[in-house]
């Protein structure tokens, strides 16, 4: 099953990608390495979760957001790559950011709305490395940033 039938079966349609908010590609490709920035959790455009976990951003939201931010990185790899995503042949890594309270412990947690949608869209290649850091902000005041490095064939 390629990657845009597990996506239909998901019920989701990769969105135009985002346009970047700073001085930066979107996506660089060296040999086999591809590196998608940091990507917001957008919709049409315009980041739909804002704010921090923990101070009024629920977990389910945070999930959501990580979700979206995946959604959108998918969308960079599809735009820059000639084989588009079905020329990725390992999810090496994903890193994610998390707008969160001082007090919040469960930057995982709500990570996995990413790496689940990873498993979901690759199967077994999307198994990956990962980190999950907190911070006091974010662009745009999103609540959740991920970045991406993959494998090509």
């Amino acid at each position: 099953m390629t990657v845009a039938e597990r996506l239909a079966e998901l019920g989701i349609v990769l969105p135009k990608p985002m346009i970047p908010v700073g001085s930066y590609v979107p996506v660089t490709v060296t040999g086999h390495l591809v590196v998608v920035s940091g990507q917001l959790p957008a919709i049409d455009g315009k980041v739909a979760v804002t704010g921090k976990l923990g101070g009024g951003v629920s977990i389910d939201e945070g999930q959501h957001a990580a979700r979206l931010c995946l959604i959108n990185v998918l969308a960079q790899l599809q735009a820059a790559l000639p084989g588009g995503l079905d020329s990725i042949t390992r999810v090496s890594r994903l890193g994610g950011f998390i707008a969160a309270t001082p007090d919040f412990t469960q930057h995982a947690v709500v990570m996995n709305g990413a790496s689940d949608l990873a498993l979901a869209a690759f199967g077994d290649i999307g198994r990956h490395a990962r980190a999950t850091v907190g911070v006091a902000s974010l662009p745009l005041d999103a609540a959740v940033e991920v970045e991406g490095m993959f494998w090509l064939g």
